[in-house]
């Protein structure tokens, strides 16, 4: 579960603003500019001309080039008839949800905003519930409420769901007492059960996977504008787990602090009921990984004529599947979703900017986050020569910190986890680095 980061961020700051413990100075005196008024809009045009060569780019290029991290299907028809049913249903996602988080993301590289991303490292079929959803989004929303507070700065909520199905994998096999079988890729390719009948990649799971996010989506619209987060609902925001905390009482301290502004804003007048305070946007990510799920729900605007990968608000592109030449990175240049990469301590400045170059080459705002994943150590070691080359050359970028990662730590219970020391390290070290560098 990614949701550790949950904790870190709400309650790292032992007194001081959970918010601004981990804004950076240079962005906390950033929010009064006004580089770009609350209602500018952001132009989307991208690219549409394959890496390869002046060829028009389309929703099939990706098909000439060499994929990483695909699956290899044993019945090709069934991956033309598992494609065919989503490309025929509804979209999980409209071109104009996908504009709006653009506009919010190049607002954000201003110094407007703050991206905050939570869910899980992979959804499940079998844990899917309306339960487990809405835990995960009253968590996100208890998160951004205490960052607005702290920095008055609007959040950005982006939810690791609808559509995280896929997982990279260091080797193509798993082998167990000398059997080996195709590696468990996540539910959208096959079962976790060490079987060959489990192991299979089966097609027809981007079918369960896409009947799975559009029911996601729906809970989420539902809770996003039915009600459930009206900000005087803060107090029942609170999970049952933390209710007899230490951390729980500070959060009803927090809410109490919140509920007392609002009787003030009521007591003048200010309608406490409109949409500003009872709805909130709500947006959605994840891997661009399996490129014919991405091909099928990749749908052209009526409106403006642009290609958008309809299965999430937002894609990133892994470490594993970031080649310069690679399929994935020929697939996102086309497409007008706003795009994360995410990079280790692995990636050399000269490669993070050509990287940004093919991802991005109009340098569009809004268009492209990078995602920063290497530990607290190796992080203040090699992330001021990146931030160096992307300022150098005039980059718009967001950086987001994806500390809860490495998880090789093992409860009691079996469960692999992440210390929470480390989560918080490499935070730390994240917003350290970005004050000294400016950025």
């Amino acid at each position: 579960m990614k949701f550790c980061l949950g904790s870190a961020l709400l309650f790292l700051s032992n007194g001081a603003s959970p918010a601004s413990a981990f804004t950076p100075s240079a962005l906390l005196s950033a929010r009064r500019s006004t580089l770009l008024s609350p209602h500018a809009t952001v132009e989307t045009d991208t690219s549409t001309t394959s890496q390869d060569s002046q060829e028009p780019w389309s929703p099939t290029s990706w098909r000439k080039r060499t994929p990483a991290q695909m699956p290899v299907y044993d019945d090709v028809a069934e991956v033309a008839e598992a494609t065919n049913t989503i490309r025929k249903s509804s979209p999980l996602v409209f071109a104009g949800e996908i504009r709006s988080l653009h506009e919010q993301i190049a607002r954000a590289q201003n110094g407007q905003g703050f991206l905050l991303m939570g869910g899980d490292c992979a959804e499940s079929f079998d844990e899917f519930n309306v339960d487990h959803v809405r835990d995960t989004f009253r968590v996100i929303l208890q998160m951004s409420l205490v960052l607005t507070f702290g920095s008055a700065m609007p959040i950005i909520k982006v939810g690791r769901m609808a559509g995280q199905f896929a997982k990279p994998r260091s080797e193509p096999d798993e082998v167990r007492d000398g059997v080996a079988l195709p590696s468990y890729r996540g539910d959208i390719i096959n079962a976790e059960d060490f079987s060959p009948e489990a192991r299979r990649n089966d097609p027809e799971k981007m079918v369960t996977a896409y009947h799975q996010s559009a029911q996601t989506l729906n809970i989420l619209r539902a809770f996003s504008t039915g009600g459930y987060a009206d900000i005087s609902r803060l107090h029942a925001w609170n999970l049952d787990f933390v209710e007899r905390t230490p951390e729980g009482s500070r959060y009803r301290e927090f809410a109490t602090k919140v509920d007392e502004s609002l009787r003030f804003m009521r007591a003048i007048g200010v309608n406490t009921e409109s949409p500003e305070f009872t709805q909130t946007n709500f947006f959605t990510a994840h891997e661009c990984l399996l490129l014919e799920y991405e091909e099928a729900l990749t749908r052209q605007d009526s409106i403006t004529g642009r290609w958008y990968d309809c299965s999430a608000h937002m894609l990133w592109v892994g470490e594993r599947t970031r080649q310069l030449d690679g399929a994935h990175l020929e697939f996102t240049s086309g497409i007008g979703n706003p795009l994360g990469v995410k990079i280790s301590d692995k990636c050399t400045p000269d490669e993070l900017l050509r990287i940004l170059d093919t991802m991005n080459p109009q340098n569009l705002p809004g268009r492209i986050t990078i995602i920063v994943r290497m530990g607290a150590e190796k992080l203040r070691k090699n992330l001021p020569g990146l931030i160096r080359a992307v300022q150098r050359e005039g980059k718009s970028v967001l950086w987001i910190s994806d500390p809860v990662h490495g998880n090789t730590r093992k409860t009691e219970n079996g469960f692999k986890t992440r210390d929470f020391e480390n989560i918080r390290a490499e935070l730390r070290a994240f917003f350290d680095v970005h004050d000294e560098m400016g950025s």
